[in-house]
């Protein structure tokens, strides 16, 4: 078993090996008291939502829980019996899944990013180990968050399940201890939710100055189906050009109407960045009439009043007077 610590620009899922995902969302949630724990909501999403969002990109997703609502589609599974436990979950779920690499979820991972699935395949792809999972701030390791070889787990399960005459009620530690794994240090994406005060921190740490701008534009995005990374910065200074060059009002207009040019042009990111450097240029512009407009008024009314002082005398207007004057 080794540490792995990923360095440079991590791999993409899609780069040369597909992968299929599988989320456990079933349990008790006896620490919440009994709460549908995968539904509870984090930034204004439920915590499936938000752990399917991490792993969009998967060529199959199967969640394995009774069917509910969810914010994308995905296959569903059963353990058999209902409540039979995490191995016999895994088992049930991989059993829907064809790639030969599968990432392993549980459904309470608040801060689960697509970033974290992608250094975990990576991580996987780049050695010859079973699997590749975090490990959380105190070092321990989460095999709820993990890309495994799904030939290994079918062997595994397989084995446990010759040995013990079933996979129900079996800790996933039973599994994992004959595989090899390589780890992935993360205390952040590892944060699992199993109390109420899990939920409370997490709730509170996304409204942090550091985090509430991209957690906010996650969820928009996640509400209205909207599958694009754009430059978020991008967006603030249009709408920054367009407050101090236009007028406050005009930032939130500027920035609707940004969006919905590119929707218009059927563009991804770089129809948005086409349109918000048009919309920046016209605030600048704007705003360097509005400059040129008060600078010249002076200059006139000093000019003007030079003029009336060095004017020669008009025979027909009298001295020092202009001829439209009253």
């Amino acid at each position: 078993m080794t540490d792995y610590e990923p360095s440079g620009a991590p791999g993409t899922p899609g780069d040369g090996t597909a992968y299929d995902a599988v989320v456990l969302a079933g349990g008790g949630a006896r620490r919440l008291g009994g709460a549908d724990k995968p539904g509870v909501r984090v930034g204004g999403r439920a915590l499936l939502d938000r752990v399917l969002g991490a792993c969009a990109d998967a060529r199959t997703t199967v969640v394995v829980a009774a069917p509910r609502s969810t914010a994308r589609p995905v296959l569903w599974a059963r353990e058999d019996p209902p409540g039979a436990g995490p191995v016999a979950a895994l088992d049930a779920g991989l059993a829907r899944t064809t790639a030969d690499h599968v990432v392993v979820l549980s459904a309470d991972l608040p801060f689960l990013a697509s970033g974290t699935v992608r250094r975990l395949l990576s991580a996987l792809r780049s050695c010859g180990a079973d699997g590749a999972l975090l490990t959380d701030a105190d070092g321990r390791d989460q095999p709820l968050v993990a890309a495994y070889r799904a030939g290994a787990l079918r062997h595994g399960l397989t084995a446990l399940t010759d040995g013990h005459g079933g996979l129900a009620g079996l800790p996933l530690r039973r599994l994992t201890a004959g595989l090899e794994l390589t780890r992935v240090p993360d205390p952040v994406a590892s944060f699992d939710c199993d109390t109420w005060d899990d939920i409370a921190t997490a709730r509170a740490r996304i409204r942090e100055h550091g985090h509430v701008l991209d957690e906010w534009i996650s969820a928009v995005k996640a509400e209205l189906g909207i599958d694009l990374d754009v430059d978020t910065h991008l967006l603030l200074d249009v709408a920054r050009d367009a407050a101090h060059g236009v007028a406050r009002p005009a930032a939130p207009l500027t920035t609707f109407l940004v969006g919905y040019a590119a929707a218009q042009a059927r563009g991804g990111p770089e129809a948005v960045a086409e349109a918000a450097r048009k919309a920046a240029a016209l605030a600048l512009r704007w705003a360097q009439e509005d400059a040129a407009e008060t600078q010249p008024a002076e200059a006139q009314a000093t000019e003007a009043t030079e003029g009336a002082e060095t004017k020669p005398a008009d025979p027909a207007t009298g001295p020092g007077t202009r001829p439209d004057a009253g």
